[in-house]
């Protein structure tokens, strides 16, 4: 089968990756991937925005399954254009995929349906905003309501920073019609996790647990990013108890909550948990596989992957019983400095080849390209992700760190502390 792959990140790579192991793939194509990508598949120089653009080209290659990487692709429905043109695509509908686009959408579904997460309000005027703010509780967290790159959420310990967070966001529109609403809710107290699981509508399959780390410096400190680096599992903290709650308190209302509001989810839903004194409460939904927890959770599965999306298209997750590596996985980010703000672009990469050449290693591209004298060069503010399998976490993280330090590229950054809480 030939599969085109939608996106040019580090997930996208991992997915090809996977991908390009199944003996149902004949050819993958990916728009419009990076350098690592091309590697694999093939670069096709289509924007994710050309839904157009994309369904003809699937259509002239006989593409028999796309795959949605990015969430904005889902929030603009390219899963409802390229059904409509009869094509094969994995990820949920536009309406569906409003749970990630929309955090008021999401925190609407999770009270009506019972689903445990932070108190909250939302606000369309900047005014009650900050009204709102005057007289609550601290910290509190402020979040814009639509898509931001990971990077709209800002926890405010005061009621000054909370002003400032809601100007940044509705008065100063740095995350443009993203911030046209706001959410601000309570602050949870323990720590985050991700979950990943296929949902086919009538189905789903967990998939273990995986521990991101958002904040750009060690001990999470700093501005959020798009995340730094990530383990899995995390099995002090995701115990088998939390993931029995997380069955019963979050997969099973969900699942409900779809049928009783009429939304047909096929396709991946990644809740982002926080791990408190009372049990997982939810933090927000994303309908798309996440990054950078696709590149430890695609290493340790067993399964074919082309087999199960299929299966989850065509609601047939049941008949499939998923298989894992015992082993951990640890990816650390390598970024650009100055990321998460302004960062140079054009800085050549060395020794990814020797980093690989390490027992258990893959260095996933995201922000890679070539340039004219063929040099791998650096296209964005992450730039890879260096995962390494490990019979425990610490030979994981230690492997990770052993690959990351024969890469080089001027003004790398990265943190190095990622695993350390599992330990």
């Amino acid at each position: 089968m030939k599969i085109l792959v939608i996106g040019s990140g580090g997930r996208e790579h991992a997915l090809v990756w996977k991908l390009k192991q199944s003996p149902r793939v004949s050819e993958i194509f990916c728009a419009p991937g990076n350098a690592g990508i091309g590697m694999l598949a093939t670069n096709v120089p289509l924007p994710i925005s050309d839904h157009a653009g994309l369904v003809k080209f699937a259509r002239a290659e006989g593409i028999d399954l796309t795959v949605v990487g990015p969430d904005d692709a889902l929030a603009a429905g390219i899963v409802d254009h390229f059904e409509h043109a009869g094509l094969r695509i994995f990820g949920p509908a536009q309406a569906a995929a409003r749970l990630e686009s929309s955090k008021v959408f999401a925190k609407e579904f999770m009270q009506r349906h019972g689903i445990p997460t932070a108190a909250s309000g939302h606000f369309t005027d900047s005014t009650a905003a900050h009204r709102f703010c005057q007289t609550s509780r601290y910290p509190l967290v402020i979040k814009a309501d639509g898509l931001a790159l990971g990077k709209g959420v800002i926890i405010a310990q005061t009621p000054w920073e909370a002003a400032q967070a809601v100007h940044t966001i509705m008065e100063e529109r740095r995350f443009g019609a993203a911030g046209d609403r706001v959410v601000i809710e309570e602050f949870l107290t323990g720590q985050e996790c991700s979950v990943h699981a296929l949902v086919d509508g009538e189905h789903y399959m967990l998939f273990p647990a995986a521990q991101d780390h958002k904040q750009i410096f060690d001990g999470d400190q700093g501005p959020n990013t798009g995340g730094m680096g990530t383990f899995s599992p995390p099995d002090k903290l995701v115990t088998p108890e939390i993931v029995e709650r997380i069955h019963r308190e979050v997969m099973e209302p969900f699942m409900a909550g779809l049928k009783k509001d009429g939304l047909r989810f096929r396709g991946l839903l990644f809740p982002g948990l926080m791990i408190t004194a009372e049990g997982p409460k939810v933090l927000e939904f994303n309908c798309r596989f996440g990054d950078p927890e696709t590149q430890v959770l695609l290493p340790r599965l067993r399964n074919d992957l082309a087999e199960l999306l299929e299966a989850t298209i065509d609601g047939k997750l049941d008949t499939i019983q998923p298989a894992w590596d015992p082993r951990a996985a640890v990816c650390v980010v390598m970024a650009s400095g100055g990321y998460p703000g302004s960062y140079s672009k054009g800085k050549k990469i060395t020794g990814i080849e020797d980093a690989e050449a390490l027992e258990g290693v893959t260095v996933f591209h995201a922000g890679t390209q070539w340039d004219d004298e063929k040099n791998l060069i650096t296209a964005g503010g992450r730039v890879l992700g260096v995962t390494a399998l490990g019979a425990g976490l610490g030979a994981a993280q230690a492997r990770a760190y052993e690959a990351v330090e024969r890469i080089h590229f001027e003004g790398a950054t990265f943190r190095r502390d990622i695993g350390a809480k599992g330990l």
